[in-house]
């Protein structure tokens, strides 16, 4: 049974629409992300979700009950937000505790919760500091705190890292994961940030101009985008995107000539315009192997691999190989493309083939 559900809900800002009629589900202890490019209207969504925006038409529920026109206290909602809103004049334990206190909650209890989100979070160390004294992981972790000790039965993420260094980035992802699977307690998460989204989430919900382009599991993106869009947005480096032909059993590139593997010959037939997609990582030994020439603009070393990025027969290309691998700038470099991991796009509609 689903725990969330937004049903073809709608937000116009005047004359402007931000989110046509959009539909979701969320399953009970699922963690959800909601990725996409700024302006798609993944943090509309959460805030209309949250009752911090009220959905033009449609409706939201959340254990089957209809919230649509709730207020967010009404919602058993809890949300962490990008930059933390802390009381700079509590202590930890205090902007824990703050929400509980005002709503009267008997002093024992709110003790008791406090001092088990602080164990849960390892804040424990910290309970009588001000934030000023505080790290910006250990802010963040106040913030969640804040939300854990309300037990909702939705945690709301927007963009909780995103004023994180890159290391910091790396172990909150962890530690929030981690902390959910722990509570079993359903979480709806917006990030712009794909690495974020394709490392923490059951499912991942690609969204674009308001729409949803595709949901799935992070593997399935990765290996199945349902369009060029999603195949775009997901993996880093991006995959490559080539305009070509099928003619006899064979990607034609210019001139050169990359064989598919027997199935997708079969599926494409012949002497057919079609886009070609290939990620970097991709363009290593395989057993189903085809050449490809390509004249490198810049060589990237990397430690674990090197990225070559120039142009093969015009077209640009990213092309991800060993760390030792003999290219230079200008001159003619032959990679290998793995043809099992090729992906085919229709030129129009730009959907998978």
């Amino acid at each position: 049974m689903s725990h969330v559900e937004l049903d073809a809900i709608t937000k116009s800002f005047g004359a402007v629409s931000v989110l046509p009629p959009l539909s979701l589900s969320v399953g009970k202890g699922e963690f959800v992300v909601l990725v996409g490019p700024s302006g798609c209207g993944k943090t509309t969504t959460l805030r209309i979700l949250a009752g911090l925006e009220t959905a033009t038409s449609g409706q939201v529920r959340i254990n089957g009950r209809d919230v649509t026109h709730m207020r967010p206290g009404e919602r058993n909602t809890a949300m962490v937000f990008q930059n933390y809103a802390l009381y700079p004049h509590m202590t930890v334990r205090g902007n824990i505790g703050y929400a509980m206190k005002v709503h009267g909650v008997p002093r024992a209890e709110i003790d008791a919760r406090v001092d088990e989100a602080a164990r849960l979070l390892a804040l424990d160390p910290y309970l009588d500091r001000k934030p000023r004294n505080l790290s910006g992981g250990q802010r963040q972790r106040v913030a969640i705190g804040r939300a854990l000790v309300r037990q909702p039965e939705v945690f709301l993420f927007d963009e909780p890292l995103s004023n994180l260094d890159a290391k910091l980035r790396v172990e909150m992802r962890t530690e929030i994961k981690l902390l959910q699977r722990r509570l079993g307690t359903t979480a709806v998460y917006v990030t712009h940030d794909q690495v974020e989204a394709m490392t923490m989430a059951d499912r991942v919900v690609v969204m674009r101009s308001g729409r949803i382009e595709q949901a799935a599991d992070p593997i399935t993106l990765y290996e199945q985008p349902a369009n060029r869009f999603v195949a775009n947005f997901i993996g880093s480096p991006a995959m490559n995107f080539f305009d070509v032909r099928i003619e006899d059993g064979a990607v034609m590139l210019g001139a050169q000539r990359l064989p598919l593997v027997e199935a997708d010959a079969r599926r494409l037939g012949s002497r057919r315009a079609v886009i070609f997609g290939i990620r970097p990582e991709h363009m290593r030994h395989s057993t189903h192997e085809a050449r490809l020439t390509l004249w490198p603009e810049a060589i990237e070393p990397l430690g674990a691999h090197t990225l070559l990025l120039g142009r093969a027969e015009g077209q640009k290309i990213t092309a991800q190989v060993d760390p030792r691998f003999p290219a230079s700038v200008g001159q003619p470099s032959t990679v290998t493309i793995d043809m099992t991991q090729a992906h085919f796009f229709d030129p129009e509609t730009e959907a998978r083939l």
